[in-house]
């Protein structure tokens, strides 16, 4: 079973290398690896090109952001699996993949696993741990959601329930995941393992505003798929990470 690994960049000069050394070096050898760069400025580019010919699909042009370069990503790909490593993030070890793939069967749609939150020049000291737990029906309502770039899922579901909703911002992944799990209901397995290390400094928690903006996007995400959470559910959802600081 092949899987392709999407990596999203623009000006990373800073991480891409590390980024592009942790996919090549995993154990599992049936890796598509596709590059998906927003047309970076800096050495970038010159630094991607060095890995020509290790990486399968490579692409700089501008962009919508973020989950615009992951659904071209998604759309170039051939994989039966598709998993998400960006610019700033590496995966935890090199046997990441092989353990993920591993438990992939025809009872298993999506895999997700556990993330380090780590300090952008210090990569082995980490600051905050988000472990996540196995998945039951409706346990979005109560805050829940798996971490984003520790999650797998078979294209076919891709390509039968949609791609990432550009409409809402930083929330695309979380109404993604929200669409898979709670609607759709696909068969998910839990692996209680390491999957990334990730740079602190996300998107939708750089500031009051981004994260206020992405508050009202995660509500609109239960509603565009005729979802109905509980009063709290957005409420306790910031609320249950404080734990991941301990």
């Amino acid at each position: 079973m092949k899987i392709s690994i999407i990596t999203v960049c623009f000006n990373s000069q800073q991480t891409i290398k590390a980024t592009i050394n942790s996919v090549l070096n995993q154990s599992y050898k049936q890796v598509e690896y596709i590059i998906i760069d927003g047309a970076s400025t800096d050495n970038t580019l010159e630094i991607i090109k060095e890995f020509s010919n290790s990486i399968d699909v490579f692409v700089s042009e501008s962009d919508a952001g973020i989950y615009d370069a992951i659904n071209k990503g998604i759309t170039k790909s051939s994989g039966d699996v598709v998993g998400l490593l960006h610019a700033d993030d590496v995966f935890d070890n090199n046997s990441v993949v092989d353990n993920v793939m591993q438990l992939f069967d025809e009872n298993v749609d999506m895999i997700y696993g556990d993330i380090n939150y780590v300090d952008r020049k210090d990569i082995n000291r980490v600051i905050r741990k988000w472990k996540s737990s196995s998945y039951t029906k409706g346990k979005f309502k109560w805050g829940w959601m798996p971490p984003h770039t520790g999650f797998f899922i078979k294209k076919s579901f891709y390509l039968k329930y949609g791609l990432y909703n550009l409409s809402l911002g930083s929330s695309a992944d979380y109404e993604l995941m929200l669409r898979m799990f709670e609607l759709y209901n696909l068969k998910s397995k839990y692996i209680p393992l390491n999957i990334t290390k990730m740079r602190v400094g996300g998107v939708s928690n750089s500031s009051l505003k981004n994260r206020w903006q992405a508050n009202r996007n995660d509500k609109k995400s239960w509603k565009i798929n005729g979802l109905k959470p509980f009063w709290f559910t957005l409420l306790i959802k910031p609320i249950i990470k404080i734990k991941q600081f301990f």
